[in-house]
Parts: structure tokens; sequence; C-alpha cells
């Protein structure tokens, strides 16, 4: 069984500030804000949501398929993907975009400006989830532009192929209503515990009634872990030890890469929740998103380091 994964694709280009923006900007002149940062440390990452669940989820022994649309400046990640033995069939080259685009400056107090350019993003649209394809059991739905979630959304829905809605910072692009109309497709929701108030605000859904429109709604909550609801019960995970705590850009993409993984092969909740905070704390010991390595068997190993059982 393989997984669908829809979402973006960027790049991201990361930019280290030596000093702390407050020395820089004025509160009393943000009004007419011209400010310039030097950042002689500037890196550029493979990104997005898409390829990074499905960079997690190959390196759990998973043959996932990424569904996004990118534009012509995409051969270098692309080399990346094959290099990684990762699927192109469903990704879309779009001559006259750029692929998505964050620019991410750092300071000292790991604060963080970022401008994000959409590009062929906002296109996905134009991919439609396959059918007849049987070897798709699962999917995801994960930011991406807003017409493509809601299509891809609707269409998991009608060939009967069950997915995780994955919203993150996509929610404010959806209207209640539409929101909801996720919830009722999704077999599956996953968020942080800042979208889980952000999601209750725009539906005026508790989460006990947003767990109770899916098989299960997991909730983030960072160094605290994470808590599955399902069938009426609240299950609590704990989190996994990092070796270091370096860079936390993409560990919710790792997280839900472990999720589909659990998923794929069938592992209860308890297991698959403590797989996903594994893979968690191993992002997090590493810089960017894709730059993290390991064997199935090291990574069991972990687990019973962390837990003191095995799956």
């Amino acid at each position: 069984m393989s997984a669908l994964i829809c979402g973006s694709m960027a790049y991201d280009t990361i930019m280290v500030f030596h000093d702390r923006f407050k020395n820089h900007i004025l509160p009393d002149k943000v009004h007419i804000l011209n400010v310039s940062f030097l950042v002689p440390v500037m890196r550029r990452e493979f990104g997005g949501c898409a390829g990074n669940i499905a960079y997690n989820l190959k390196l759990l022994g998973e043959d996932p398929l990424i569904m996004a649309t990118v534009g012509h400046d995409f051969e270098p990640y692309m080399q990346w993907l094959c290099q990684n033995g990762l699927s192109r069939e469903f990704i879309r080259i779009l001559d006259n975009n750029y692929t998505g685009q964050a620019y991410i400056t750092t300071d000292e107090d790991d604060n963080q400006i970022t401008a994000f350019h959409p590009g062929a993003m906002n296109s996905s649209h134009l991919n439609s989830v396959p059918v007849g394809r049987e070897d798709i059991g699962i999917g995801i739905v994960s930011p991406d532009g807003k017409e493509g979630m809601l299509l891809h959304a609707k269409q998991f829905s009608e060939l009967d192929i069950p997915f995780i809605f994955d919203p993150g910072q996509g929610i404010p692009m959806f209207t209640g209503e539409e929101l909801i109309q996720f919830l009722d497709q999704a077999t599956w929701v996953t968020i942080n515990d800042y979208e889980s108030e952000l999601l209750q605000q725009k539906t005026g859904l508790t989460l006990k009634q947003i767990a109770e429109r899916v098989e299960a709604l997991i909730v983030t909550l960072g160094a605290q872990g994470s808590k599955v609801y399902t069938h009426g019960q609240c299950i609590d995970i704990p989190t996994a030890k990092p070796k270091a705590l370096l860079d936390p850009t993409g560990c919710g993409d790792a997280y839900r890469a472990g999720v589909l993984y659990g998923l794929m092969n069938e592992l209860d909740w308890d297991i698959t929740g403590r797989i996903a905070s594994l893979m968690g704390a191993i992002k997090i010991e590493h810089s960017g998103t894709q730059n993290h390595a390991f064997d199935l068997e090291t990574f069991k190993e972990r687990y019973r380091a962390n837990f003191g059982s095995s799956f």
C-alpha cells in the first residue's frame, strides 16, 4: 500500500542574523519600517510539507507518492528526490511558475521573519487524485493551494480513500463552513496546539465535537508530547528524548509521517503516537527538514530505548 501525499514542495532559504531584531526595529517607527539585516550565514534547503512528509515516510521503509505542482526551477529538488528513491509520478511542473519559496531570517532570540512566495503551489488544483490506483490505500491533504486542498479532500472522499486532514498554517484561508466540510470528509485530523485553538474558533466546535466527526484527532503539544482523541477517549503520548535541540522546522511533518506509518501498518494509537514522537525528536536534532537519515533497525532500537518496548 502506498500513501498519496498532497501538499506543497518548496525551497527554504534560511538566513541567520547575528543580532536581535528588537535592537534594530524601533516600536514607534514601525509605520515607516525600513531595515536591512546583514546575514553572513545562509543555506538553501529542500522543504514543503509534501516533500518533508514523504522524505520521512521513506526513511521508515514505505514508498510514498508525492502529488504537487512545482515550477521551472525544480530540477535540483527533482535530483534530490531521485537520489532518495522518491517517486515523481504525480509531480507536475508548470513552466511559467517558480517552485514555492520561503525566505526565513532568524535572529539570536530564535525570532523569525519569513516571506513566502507560493508560486506553482497556487495551481495545485490542476492535479487530481488518480482514479483506479489500487496501490493507493491512504492519503493526506497537507498545506497547499486553497483550491487544491478543497478538491483533493473531495476526491479522496468520493473515492473512499481514507485520508488525514492536516491544515497547518493554511487554516486562515478557509471559512468555518469549509473547515467543517473537511472534517466531515476526512478520516483523521492532525493539528498542533495553536492550530487547535484556531480551528475551534473558526468552526465553533470544541475539540470533543471535532473528534466526534473523525476516527481520530491528533493534537501535538511540542515538548509536552501529544494527545490522540479517538472513540471518546484521550490517549496521552509522551515525547521521545532528542540528542540535541537544533532546529524545530519540519518536526510537525516528521510527526505526520510517523502517523501515516502507524496507520499503514495497522498499529494501535499508543504505538503510532510514539513512532511519530520519535520521528519529531530525530528531526529536531538536525538543521533543515530533510538532512537526517536512519535505517529502520536503528529507529527501532531508539524506540526501545525511549519507550521500553518494541513495535
